[in-house]
């Protein structure tokens, strides 16, 4: 009996493929043809960005978690749902689903060979992984917030000066004459 890290390496290609087209499903009918169908990078960053990615994420599950590389992985998916608005939960729904898709796919053949406990171990570096992808989805929407803050209180600020009703403060210039402040 193969180990539930050969057995996943073998079938990584469809495993991979059935992840993507789960998590493209996420998505409005007519972006998900686009982020499936166009294979240009360029013209299709989204889907580029996510097949990509999951590529890594795949391996980090299988082999074991390193924090920093799967960040950088999570990173870039995130960064798109935090954007396009998606609640946390769908933000990061991308993990169970992949989670769901090993379950049902190794389920049967670990436990017929007794090593269902495999599956809980790789099921644990998910539920990992889904914690490190809500802190990123978190700080992506404060980074977010942030931004439209300081653009809100910009505008306003021009609006106000442009209006006359703030003028910049002129820049203090000490009278030559006094040497001393008192």
């Amino acid at each position: 009996m193969k180990t539930l890290e050969e057995l996943l390496a073998e079938k990584k290609p469809q495993l991979l493929k059935k992840w993507l087209d789960l998590i493209l499903n996420t998505y409005p009918l007519d972006a998900h043809r686009l982020f499936k169908h166009q294979k240009d990078q360029f013209l299709n960053p989204v889907g580029s960005t996510i097949s990509k990615e999951i590529a890594v994420l795949f391996d980090e599950v299988i082999r074991g978690i390193n924090p920093e590389r799967a960040s950088r992985s999570l990173d870039g998916i995130i960064r798109i749902r935090a954007i396009q608005e998606f609640s946390p939960a769908q933000a990061i729904s991308f993990i169970y689903i992949l989670k769901k898709i090993l379950r049902e796919e190794t389920l049967k053949e670990l436990r017929e060979y007794g090593r269902a406990e495999q599956l809980l171990a790789l099921e644990s570096r998910l539920d990992e992984m889904a914690l490190l992808a809500f802190d990123l989805y978190m700080r992506c929407r404060e980074k977010m917030y942030e931004i439209r803050a300081n653009e809100a209180k910009n505008q306003v600020s021009a609006l106000l000066r442009k209006k006359g009703l703030l003028s910049e403060a002129p820049a203090w210039k000490p009278d030559p004459g006094q040497t001393n402040l008192e």
